[in-house]
């Protein structure tokens, strides 16, 4: 019989180090928010494949959409012979698009790749090559996408420089105010390179990997009146926002600002590899036929998945429950906060059901606990409950469950998160 062993030994030697896994767990089957592994244990599913599976494991919508597409065709390449499902994924993200106007919108395969393709739609828009980030984000493993991402470790080191013309401004968490990373771009303006050679601004409407900090309604409201002065183009990366996890389509949506372009990947295709990037159509319309696609991007297998997770999210009023969802874990969360024999606890927070809460070394204060992080994962995963960690320090639990979840699937999983919190107090 395979066991979570002798996979874990076959992947070592088989599988560079360089790509991490949080448990050596291996899946065997998988529905909604439950996860069977190789040994038959089953675990519920906080982690949602980071964020990827908003509508569950293997919707049944999904599942049948994509067993028909399969007896179709699954690859031409639209580059070469362009399908349906690929401009009606298309004509429908247009119309969801979070800003006036018309949109255009443009597949690829990964979230990185739609942050690179981001980018050099608005260099061809603008005709500059400059580009700013922020501290504590994330936008891919890529080069463009290390470079952009505000995080050394793991993400950069080992790897040599980033690509030129990068910038990073500080995020607006913990000490660091809205005004001070205004100030910061001022200082940038300044000393670094002039608005006039800056192509784009890139920012998540809730920080990722940075810990799910949403992003000042201040701060968003004054990087459009930037990019508004000087003719910048806004980016959203809505890559683990997106498709209903926030409580909005898209999580730009909640500070009422509008982008000029939008990364989209993750819960987009339930599964199935999938980005792209919607944007304003004069905007999209810059680069030349030929600089933009890829042989894989916009699979009509993905497609025709995405199309059927729209669907879901409509159907099922999935805006809704993700509101009315992290309500509930929130509560939860802050209650077990309450308790004297859990971890120290604070910060819990999160639009929708994107929800995060911080470990901490003493109960009222606010040094991050890495190491009381990890026994959390760790007895949560014995437990089976699949449990990610996260943010600059290490220290930040994040929850990611399906928005689909059954009551009582959740109901047991907060149950099992509360007995990790104090297990990891012992």
């Amino acid at each position: 019989m395979t066991d979570n062993a002798s996979l874990q030994s076959r992947r070592v030697a088989a599988v560079p180090r360089g790509v991490g896994n949080a448990f050596p767990v291996f899946a065997d089957r998988a529905d909604n928010a439950e996860v069977w592994d190789v040994e038959g244990k089953r675990y519920i599913d906080f982690a949602g494949g980071i964020a990827v599976l908003n509508t569950g494991h293997r919707h049944s919508k999904v599942v049948a959409a994509v067993r028909e597409q399969l007896d179709k065709y699954t690859h031409t390449c639209f580059q070469v012979l362009p399908y349906e499902p690929y401009v009606e994924l298309a004509e429908r993200l247009n119309v969801l698009a979070p800003f006036k106007g018309d949109a255009k919108t443009i597949f690829f395969s990964t979230g990185a790749e739609a942050v690179e393709n981001a980018v050099k739609i608005a260099r061809a828009a603008t005709g500059r090559p400059g580009v700013i980030a922020f501290t504590g984000a994330f936008h891919g493993r890529t080069m463009m996408g290390m470079s952009l991402t505000g995080k050394v470790a793991p993400y950069r080191k080992k790897f040599g420089i980033g690509m030129p013309g990068i910038y990073h401004l500080p995020f607006p968490t913990g000490d660091v105010t809205v005004a001070e990373s205004l100030r910061a771009l001022e200082f940038l303006f300044r000393a670094d390179i002039e608005p006039g050679q800056v192509a784009a601004i890139i920012i998540e409407p809730v920080q990722g990997e940075g810990g799910f900090h949403p992003a000042p309604v201040e701060l968003l409201e004054a990087l459009r009146k930037v990019c508004d002065d000087h003719g910048i183009v806004l980016i959203a990366d809505e890559i683990q926002t997106g498709f209903a996890r926030t409580g909005k389509m898209f999580g730009i949506e909640l500070s009422g600002v509008e982008p000029d372009l939008v990364t989209v990947a993750k819960s987009l295709a339930g599964g199935f590899p999938l980005s792209g990037v919607i944007g304003r159509a004069a905007i999209m319309d810059a680069a030349e036929p030929g600089g933009l696609g890829g042989t894989y991007a916009g699979s009509p297998i993905a497609c025709a998945a995405a199309l059927a997770v729209l669907d879901v999210i409509e159907e099922e009023k999935l805006l809704d429950k993700a509101n009315r969802l992290g309500e509930k874990v929130k509560g939860a969360i802050a209650k077990a906060a309450q308790r004297n024999d859990t971890v120290a606890i604070s910060g819990v927070r999160g639009p929708g059901a994107m929800v995060a809460f911080d470990i901490v070394k003493k109960r009222g204060g606010n040094e991050p606990d890495a190491e009381a992080t990890k026994r959390v994962t760790q007895a949560a995963i014995a437990d089976g409950l699949v449990l990610l960690s996260c943010g600059v320090h290490a220290n930040t639990i994040r929850i990611l469950v399906p928005l689909t979840v059954e009551d009582e699937v959740l109901e047991e999983g907060l149950g099992k998160l509360e007995k990790a919190l104090i297990a990891a107090n012992g």
